[in-house]
């Protein structure tokens, strides 16, 4: 029989590893570009590159532990297969953005370009992530909760700690750098809200 293409199809177990595996690398090969320019981007991954900026704790280690507490958020608001493949994503990225630098040798890198492609790959990564019901953890997890219990809007929630964000790098960061993160966020931002659209995409796990 033909395949109905209209009727959407579950991810395997296969897929789903595989799409993590993608999805996160190119997530921390975006971070890894920011953290050799000194960039920031929205939610905990910017919350960890600024403060591995002003402590010089590795960003990876930061990075996971800014995420533990919303575990708890995401098994009550996701349910528990979300919060295993994101638990293994926040890993993965800790895991890469600290190796990533022994694979890779940068030795130069304009900061308006890390800044533009640095956003595209984060974007592209996280739309990855999406679709195969996971993510790297973060603020909407708890945006969405605050949603769901109290009223609160979740995208402008998000917004707000991401400009109060990026508020805080203007006393950590030189002036252009700030002005290169916010075009990177754009980039981000603009790839997820063109493509992470109901309807666009039918797979599913």
């Amino acid at each position: 029989m033909t395949p109905d293409l209209a009727t959407p199809s579950r991810h395997q177990l296969h897929e789903d590893i595989l799409a993590m595996l993608i999805g996160t690398m190119l997530v921390s090969l975006g971070i890894v570009f920011y953290a050799q320019v000194t960039l920031t981007t929205g939610s905990t991954a910017g919350l960890a590159l600024l403060l591995h900026y002003g402590t010089a704790i590795p960003f990876g280690w930061l990075f996971f532990a800014i995420n533990l507490p919303f575990y708890v958020l995401a098994v009550l608001r996701m349910g528990w297969p979300f919060t295993i493949k994101t638990f293994a994503c926040v890993g993965l990225v800790s895991f890469f953005t600290g190796h990533i630098p022994d694979w890779l040798d940068i030795a130069s890198v304009d900061p308006l370009f890390a800044g533009l492609v640095g956003g595209g790959l984060m974007g592209i990564g996280m739309l990855l992530l999406f679709r195969h019901k996971a993510s790297v953890g973060g603020i909407n997890i708890l945006a969405l909760y605050l949603q769901d219990n109290f009223g609160i809007r979740a995208g402008y929630f998000q917004l707000g700690i991401d400009a109060l964000i990026l508020v805080a790098a203007f006393f950590i960061l030189p002036l252009d750098r700030v002005i290169y993160s916010v075009l990177g966020a754009l980039v981000l931002n603009i790839i997820i809200g063109f493509n992470h659209k109901p309807g666009r995409y039918v797979g599913f796990s």
